[in-house]
């Protein structure tokens, strides 16, 4: 009878030994996390990808004078529907209508110092981009002192300057809209913004005023 019961007990003991490590095991598994509800409105981050770019115009960064674009950047072929590609200049962004040159967010410009850009003084500080690209008259960068709202639609009544751009045509296409700040003469604290994206770049010229 002894041994019987020592027999059983010995059995139990093994059980709950290899039981025990699988139960363990479990106890330290974190749970999944469940997916945050989509906030309306919100697409930075999201589908779009965003950049920041940012130059100084001048000789060196002590002599020179920053600035700085934010945007988000779309792409021409699209990314969520098996890459069908879509016609950017005249297709999704039209002629001769204000676009919001970006994607989410409104575009913003932050510079260190007040730059002249085609004939008009634009302060220091932060203001708003948008684009009036035109296909066969002149294409206008608007600089707007409305800041902080989405994209669209676009906000046309606090414009501070509207600008001549210069629209030229590219041998490569540009899959996703760029928008670069050269330094393009650093002894006279001149610089050039240059809009490119499909097969179209628009450029415009400007000078900081320290």
């Amino acid at each position: 009878m002894t041994k019987k019961i020592t027999s059983l007990a010995l059995t139990a003991a093994l059980a709950f030994a290899f039981a025990a490590p699988a139960f363990s095991q479990a106890e330290k598994q974190p749970a999944k996390k469940q997916p945050a509800p989509a906030i309306p409105g919100a697409g930075t981050g999201g589908n779009t990808p965003h950049a920041t770019t940012s130059t100084v115009i001048g000789p060196n960064r002590n002599d020179g004078s920053r600035v700085t674009i934010t945007y988000g950047r779309p792409f021409a072929v699209h990314p969520r529907k098996g890459g069908e590609p879509r016609k950017i200049w005249g297709g999704l962004v039209a002629w001769d209508k204000p676009d919001r040159l970006g994607a989410d967010e409104a575009t913003t410009i932050l510079t260190q110092h007040p730059i002249e850009i085609g004939g008009a003084t634009i302060p220091a500080g932060i203001h708003t981009l948008y684009i009036i690209p035109s296909e066969s008259g002149v294409s206008k960068l608007a600089f707007s002192k409305k800041v902080g709202d989405w994209g669209v639609p676009v906000n046309t009544a606090n414009d501070v300057a509207r600008v001549d751009l210069k629209k030229e045509s590219l041998s490569t296409p540009v899959d996703q809209l760029t928008i670069a700040i050269k330094n393009s003469s650093p002894a006279t604290m001149g610089g050039t913004i240059e809009i490119s994206w499909e097969k179209t770049k628009f450029s415009v010229p400007f000078t900081v005023k320290k």
